[in-house]
């Protein structure tokens, strides 16, 4: 038996763990550890003698692994990211965004849903985790909205529809996580993300007008505010504007000439600005307490499964897996183009068993190999590649597609996490009734994945500028 055959049952074993219910990061670590002391023994053509040996060198292969990689520099951005969006909510910008939100554009069709939307992509520029986005606003937009008489499942479809834009909208952690997996530069990832996210909420924005037109009553909109009482809730959302133009002037300089620092540096003033803004706002021990450890615990939840997974893909560089599906994905018989849909059919395919941050990561050691190869290769030029774009912009291009199908992921049953956390946030919701509230919105997702997929200029335009 060959590595590649031995990689594909490990592989296999690994899915139907996690099927089964098994953690990704201890399921992707167990398989990961026999498929490397079965390649080791196979070596020695499985000699009894030789067990031992094949274990304490897997042992130690596997053991180099959360230094060797989780001491990265680029990781350090993830927990400032969940830090700056939990001290945000301390602060009381979340109610602020709200407010202004409503003030502002509650009076179109469907107003107070439209306002969860623009709060949201609001907020998520502050908070790199979407989990916490969506427990946030469950607590702040969804008794307004009863309140006018919307239907609570739409109600509740509409905020976790809306806290998915955290993975797209920069910081975002799950950028961080692509960037550090397939060793591209996170600024030029966390700038791409920026207009897929507000292009994803417009998207969101005309679903529900829409529907508020045609199903009248579907969603009141909010009326009477003046002039001055808009203009008046602008100044308590600025903390969050200088926070966006921080990160961005710390990943790149607008005005020319180099960044004022690194995206790590800028996540880390970004999070002191919110901290002085929290305490200005009353913040107190107790809170930050809170704060500290619900940032805690999402990191190391990422961590583990990061350090666990990556066990599994030092296996799969053994097995020569990854190379062995670029060759079997460039002898199909379909275009590039069609070859790509089946890839993003199946990162949706396999969401709805898995989380997205370990979709992610079991699975772009071997896809994103497949469809740099797709393209024309790494160094490929424009003109010569199959989509048309250059090996890195390729790499962003697909890097926003899949933060996509995550998104996507965070919704769809059974494991939507996203549906879970808005009805745990609320006595009076199943999570039934949060799954049949943001049905509509698997259609505004369909119809964004499929524009970025055929108008790449969306995701690549801003990180072109940079260079």
């Amino acid at each position: 038996m060959d590595n590649v055959q031995i990689g594909m049952i490990v592989s296999a074993c690994l899915l139907l763990m996690v099927i089964v219910g098994m953690r990704v990061a201890f399921a992707a670590a167990l398989s990961g550890l026999i498929g490397l002391i079965w390649i080791f023994w196979e070596k020695k053509d499985y000699a009894g003698d030789q067990f031992f040996w094949a274990l304490e060198v897997s042992v130690k292969t596997a053991g180099q692994i959360p230094h060797s990689k989780l001491s990265s520099h680029a990781l350090s951005l993830i927990p400032t990211f969940i830090l700056i969006g939990y001290l945000a909510y301390h602060a009381g910008l979340t109610k602020a965004l709200f407010d202004a939100a409503k003030k502002w554009v509650g009076w179109v069709p469907g107003g107070m849903a439209v306002s969860t939307i623009f709060a949201t992509a609001g907020f998520s520029a502050v908070s790199g985790a979407s989990i916490a986005t969506s427990a946030v606003f469950a607590r702040i937009a969804i008794p307004e909205m009863l309140a006018l008489g919307y239907n609570k499942r739409l109600a509740a479809g509409v905020v976790a529809a809306a806290g998915t834009l955290a993975s797209l909208i920069p910081p975002s952690a799950i950028l961080v996580i692509y960037a550090t997996i397939v060793e591209q530069d996170v600024g030029k990832l966390l700038l791409a993300g920026f207009v897929p996210g507000v292009f994803s909420a417009i998207i969101y924005v005309g679903l529900i007008i829409g529907m508020a037109v045609i199903w009248k009553g579907t969603g009141p909109s909010v009326k009477g505010f003046t002039w001055a009482e808009r203009f008046k809730a602008l100044p308590p959302v600025l903390p969050i504007l200088f926070v966006v133009f921080t990160i961005i002037f710390f990943v790149y300089n607008p005005f020319g000439g180099d960044a004022l620092g690194t995206p790590t540096e800028g996540g880390a003033l970004g999070a002191f600005v919110i901290f002085l803004v929290a305490l200005a706002k009353g913040m107190r021990w107790p809170e930050f307490k809170e704060a500290l450890i619900e940032t805690a615990k999402i990191s190391v939840m990422i961590f583990t499964i990061i350090w666990g997974v990556l066990i599994y893909v030092r296996f799969l560089g053994f097995a020569n897996l990854p190379t062995a599906f670029s060759d079997w994905l460039g002898g199909l018989a379909m275009s590039p183009f069609l070859t790509l849909l089946m890839i993003l059919l199946a990162y949706a395919v396999l969401g709805m068993f898995m989380d997205a941050i370990g979709m992610m990561i079991l699975t772009l050691p071997v896809v994103y190999p497949a469809v740099m190869a797709l393209n024309g290769g790494v160094d490929v030029h424009a003109a010569d590649s199959a989509f048309g774009l250059s090996g890195p912009m390729c790499a962003i291009w697909f890097g926003i597609l899949v933060v996509k199908m995550a998104e996507f992921c965070l919704i769809t049953p059974p494991i939507g996490l996203n549906c879970f956390v808005v009805a745990g946030a609320r006595d009076d919701l199943t999570v039934e009734d949060v799954f049949r509230g943001v049905t509509p919105f698997f259609i505004a997702d369909a119809v964004t994945i499929l524009l970025l997929l055929f108008f790449p200029a969306i995701i690549t335009w801003l990180p072109s500028l940079v260079g």
